[in-house]
């Protein structure tokens, strides 16, 4: 392992996705663990794709070591008109690859896609985030340096929006295909419901796994373009407690 720091971001450099995905869930641990110790419970927003995979099976290997029953877990996005029983969605990629290997943690909330209004929705789901202060976002970075639903065309540093409906550009849809949750692009939902840049940024502590060559200009981006919304995981350098965690694949591109 490597260690750099770009501005505030600090950056973990790994020679494959295993070794990554062990040191970001030890690292997932000690936020829970120490979250849970100062204040009983642990508020923990989820990236839920495949290029979490490794994290979330280093996270949840048996036996459980985390005291899940303090855990309060929430996610960042979901395809508008999606069912949680619906394989593509993001509640059925939450239950398959988190929930189901776990104790039962205090608390799930998810986000509807197919809400019969999606600004009560929008609503409703700001309201549960904004109880009490979030511990810990694990998220990633898209291929064009969206964060959750956050693309080049919506990112909003300065939102006032916690939840928002967002409308996905053709980019971020090819992603979809390309990480084999949808065949083809036009069968990606148009749209989906999205936690701000504000509300992932609102977190104590950020831990970012991102793994893949196809995600190297992204990280590339972040960590030396401007800090703007033409590539939004660039907000990621400015945050007081923010840790990228790359395998070489997706450093290449990287001095």
């Amino acid at each position: 392992m490597s260690a750099l720091a770009y501005d505030k971001l600090r950056l973990l450099r790994f020679p494959d996705r295993q070794a990554m995905a062990r040191a970001a869930s030890d690292h997932v641990r000690e936020v829970i663990a120490a979250a849970r110790a100062a204040r009983g419970v642990a508020r923990v927003i989820f990236a839920c794709a495949p290029s979490q995979n490794e994290f979330l099976n280093a996270l949840t290997a048996p036996p459980p070591t985390l005291p899940w029953g303090d855990v309060i877990v929430f996610h960042m996005e979901e395809y508008v008109g999606l069912s949680a029983s619906q394989h593509a969605s993001v509640r059925h990629y939450l239950r398959t690859h988190l929930l189901d290997g776990i104790p039962a943690p205090r608390a799930v909330h998810s986000l509807r896609g197919e809400a019969p209004s999606l600004p009560e929705e929008c609503l409703r789901y700001s309201r549960l985030l904004r109880e009490r202060p979030i511990d810990l976002v694990c998220l990633s970075i898209g291929e064009c340096g969206q964060l959750a639903a956050n693309s080049q065309s919506i990112a909003d540093f300065d939102d006032r929006e916690m939840v928002k409906v967002a409308e996905l550009p053709d980019q971020h849809r090819q992603q979809a295909v390309n990480d084999g949750c949808f065949a083809r692009a036009s069968d990606v939902p148009t749209h989906a419901l999205t936690l701000t840049v504000p509300a992932l940024f609102s977190a104590r502590v950020i831990s970012c796994v991102v793994p893949g060559l196809r995600k190297a200009k992204a990280v590339r981006d972040t960590l030396l373009g401007l800090i703007d919304e033409s590539c939004p995981a660039s907000i990621l350098r400015t945050h007081p407690d923010a840790t990228l965690h790359v395998d070489e694949e997706a450093a290449s591109l990287l001095p």
